[in-house]
């Protein structure tokens, strides 16, 4: 697995196919870049420079105990940097939960550098009590029962990588870390900003598809809805449930793909631009 130094930290990432339409592609809260290795081998065969990361503090990256290192904004200035060190211009950015939260701190951040997001399962205003009842017992877990926690995560090692079925190993993967390094991580998102504010979110310019699916309390597709409406050049789309892109990829996958397309489409001159040139 490649790797980069952000701020003295080594930052991992993994590179799928080849091409100048290059896609990032984020992680949720905790996991790690694997969640993305089936949709990124998918869109790779279909013509895409695919890269997934692991954020600070996830996955195979340096995972620091400081919680003032674990931010929204933070997470976004590592995937800027990650586009610094591949030396790519643009890339259509995006993620699910966690990520499509950074996807829209990097819009925030450098908009410039995006040709498009895929904001899949936003977590926003609507999410906010569900995720504080969610989490809590876990960050609580992991910061005064580390003893308790560490034990766990030498158990969840002992099982072998890839000895169970995919999602599986996936979310045993969270258990095999060490706990301090994850408590961190909630502690600093917990106490930092979730997200752009609406205001600036309705600025937002690149093309979006926005992803949501229902009877999620985390990830409310009221939460989605919102986005898209204010997202100027968004479109949303309705996922069967949380795990169709895992489970049933291929509608989701397909549209994903169609979206990609359209962001790599040659840019349109302005119409001034065209009838100065031809003047000339």
């Amino acid at each position: 697995m490649a790797s980069f130094e952000f701020e003295g930290r080594r930052i991992a990432y993994e590179e799928f196919g080849s091409g100048r339409r290059v896609f990032v592609l984020i992680h949720g809260l905790l996991l790690s870049q694997r969640m993305h290795e089936p949709l990124a081998r998918d869109l790779a065969a279909r013509g895409n420079r695919v890269i997934t990361v692991d954020l600070l503090g996830h996955g195979a990256s340096e995972r620091p105990r400081d919680m003032w290192r674990y931010s929204m904004g933070f997470f976004a200035e590592q995937v800027v940097a990650l586009l610094d060190h591949l030396e790519v211009d643009e890339a259509v950015v995006g993620g699910t939960s966690l990520g499509a939260n950074t996807t829209l701190e990097v819009c925030a951040l450098a908009p410039e550098r995006l040709r498009g997001m895929v904001i899949e399962m936003p977590v926003l205003d609507n999410a906010l009590l569900a995720c504080a009842l969610a989490f809590s017992p876990l960050l609580v877990a992991l910061t005064f029962g580390e003893p308790v926690m560490r034990g766990v995560s030498l158990l969840a090692r002992a099982i072998p990588r890839r000895a169970l079925p995919f999602l599986a190993d996936l979310a045993l993967d969270t258990l095999r870390q060490d706990p301090a390094p994850s408590a961190a991580v909630l502690q600093g998102i917990f106490f930092g900003r979730t997200a752009p504010h609406r205001n600036e979110r309705r600025t937002f310019t690149p093309p979006a598809l926005i992803i949501g699916h229902r009877r999620d309390p985390v990830h409310p597709f009221s939460d989605s809805g919102m986005l898209a409406d204010e997202l100027p050049n968004s479109r949303l789309l309705e996922a069967d449930s949380l795990l169709e892109l895992r489970f049933s990829p291929d509608r989701l996958t397909g549209e994903i793909a169609g979206f990609l397309d359209e962001c790599w489409k040659p840019k349109r001159r302005a119409a001034g631009s065209r009838r100065r040139a031809a003047a000339s």
